[in-house]
Formats: C-alpha cells, sequence, structure tokens
C-alpha cells in the first residue's frame, strides 16, 4: 500500500489568523508530507507493506512507529478544523463533557493545561475508552492513544513546529486559539 498526502478541505489561508498560510505550507505540506514519504520507504518489501496505517502504529516500533504515527497524527489533527465549521459540542458528546468535567469552559482549561504541561514535543489528545468514558491524555514525541486501546476524538499539536511562525514560544495562547477552528462536527463523527 501506498500512502499519498491527502489535499485538506479547505485552502492553506482559511484558518488565518490562527494557522497562518506559512505554518500550513510548512507544517502539513512539507513535514508531514516527509513522514508519509518515509513511511512509504520504511514499509517497502516488509510484511508493514500490506497492512493499515493503524495496523502499523499499533505493532511497530522505533522509526515506522514513529513516521506511521506521525503521519496519522497530523491527518487527523488538521482534518479536525474548518473556517466555517461548528465551534461547541452538541448532543451526546456534549452531554458527556458536561459530565465528565462539569462544563465545555471546563473542558477546555483542562485540555489546554495538558498541552501546556507536556514537556518537550507531542501531542494533547481527547479519547473516549472502551466503557466511553471520555479521557484527557498527553502522548510524547509520535505517542497516540491508539497503542492504549483508546478511540481518538480531537488532538492538539504541541511540538513547537506546529506553532513557532505564528506563535513563537507561546504555547498556551496557541492552544487557546485552535478552538476557534475546531469543527465539532467532525469530533463528534468520531465520538459516535
Amino acid at each position: 500500500m501506498i500512502y499519498e498526502l491527502p489535499t485538506l478541505p479547505y485552502e492553506v489561508n482559511d484558518l488565518a489568523p490562527v494557522i497562518s498560510k506559512e505554518t500550513i505550507e510548512y507544517h502539513y505540506g512539507k513535514h508531514e508530507k516527509t513522514y508519509i514519504d518515509n513511511l512509504n520507504k520504511l514499509i517497502e518489501g516488509t510484511p508493514f507493506a500490506q497492512k493499515t496505517i493503524e495496523e502499523i502504529i499499533k505493532e511497530a516500533e522505533g522509526p515506522l512507529f514513529n513516521n506511521a504515527s506521525q503521519a496519522w497524527n497530523h491527518i487527523f489533527y488538521f482534518f479536525t478544523f474548518s473556517p466555517e465549521g461548528r465551534r461547541a459540542p452538541q448532543g451526546e458528546l456534549a452531554e458527556a463533557i458536561d459530565r465528565q468535567w462539569g462544563n465545555f469552559e471546563n473542558f477546555q482549561k483542562e485540555f489546554e493545561q495538558a498541552g501546556v504541561s507536556l514537556f518537550g514535543s507531542g501531542w494533547v489528545w481527547l479519547s473516549k475508552d472502551r466503557e466511553g468514558k471520555l479521557v484527557i491524555s498527553k502522548e510524547n514525541n509520535a505517542g497516540s492513544p491508539l497503542t492504549k486501546g483508546l478511540i481518538p476524538l480531537l488532538t492538539f499539536d504541541v511540538w513547537e513546529h506546529a506553532y513557532y511562525i505564528d506563535y513563537r514560544n507561546r504555547r498556551a495562547e496557541h492552544l487557546h486559539k485552535l478552538w476557534e477552528i475546531v469543527d465539532w462536527s467532525v469530533v463528534e463523527s468520531r465520538y459516535l
């Protein structure tokens, strides 16, 4: 199987000023493409060549895991955003967030804090477990909740390349601004 960089569902300047055109061109267009290119090279001629990317993430180690997981994480991340999406959860997901954190604002604060407090580079995730309970987790480097049997719903990238062009070292500001472009209809489709 050959993996390709999917076309974003919006133009490269549509998420500005939260994420600039320059950041998307660099972060998605170049950085993400490198992960996909490396993944294709690493699986060529191996049993992994016939596996899905999710299977590779769950089974591989080292460089193969890193490139597969980073490729998947970035697609998941960028395809969560929309310039005109719904900005708050509704229905069952909204109810689950309220049960877990009291209200949406408390959830947002805890999610942001998890991202701010992650040492070094990685990802902050909202996932659900097999019983349907929501979980906020921090994953270093290429980490993925897929390896823990969780179902990912939302992620924010806290590698510096995700925000340095637009925010320099202001990770907290970057994380706070991302709520302005999250399309909760996409997140809800992952929850159901």
